[in-house]
């Protein structure tokens, strides 16, 4: 058995434990990171298969902007601040393992081209090949409709995640610029004529 695919039952071992620590886990912070490995071990798994451009937009989209936005969303929730600062020690050992495992991943993957006893050589397809311009012809030629397709129900989707959201607020108060403009000095300027008091 080679090397490769030793690696790649390994990768999707911890990808299974990830996957199912998301949804089995109480603690949404926990939740998190496994969610962060799970993307991580995905993303060494495409470069496994060669396909580099995937692996780093699975990091840079997944790991970068939507970690991101799942943490905010967990920190907007009605969370006692003291509480979670009091605690914050007891999420390194889960944060070490997972960033252990993850700069492993790195290593096992990356270093393959360093060291010539792991790893089987690539196939040389080329000079002129390119994955990124082949992904690309594939998605804009056989795969054309199915991409428009999916490009409306993300469009629909955006939408209406925001007509759902967007409430007008009732005390909100706002000036409306036409009524501005037609303003007269008299409108805003009143002479108020006062007897004077006499000081003693």
């Amino acid at each position: 058995m080679l090397f490769e695919t030793i690696l790649f039952y390994v990768f999707a071992a911890i990808l299974l434990f990830a996957s199912v620590s998301v949804v089995t886990s109480r603690n949404p912070v926990h939740a998190a990171l496994y969610l962060v490995l799970a993307f991580f071990t995905a993303a060494a798994i495409w470069m496994l298969l060669r396909a580099e451009f995937l692996a780093i937009v699975l990091v840079l989209v997944y790991v970068g902007a939507v970690m991101v936005l799942f943490l905010f969303v967990v920190m907007m929730l009605d969370i006692n601040l003291d509480r979670l600062r009091e605690g914050f020690w007891s999420y390194l050992p889960l944060g070490a393992t997972v960033g252990i495992l993850m700069v492993a991943e790195m290593v096992l993957v990356l270093g393959g081209r360093y060291f010539d006893f792991l790893l089987p050589k690539p196939k040389d397809y080329g000079l002129t090949y390119n994955n990124t311009k082949e992904l690309g012809r594939l998605l804009y030629t056989d795969y054309m409709y199915p991409f428009e397709i999916a490009a409306v129900v993300l469009l629909v989707a955006i939408i209406a995640a925001i007509a759902l959201t967007l409430r007008r607020r009732k005390d909100s108060k706002a000036q409306d610029p036409s009524a501005q403009v037609r303003v007269r000095r008299a409108d805003r300027v009143r002479m108020v004529s006062m007897p004077t008091e006499n000081e003693e």
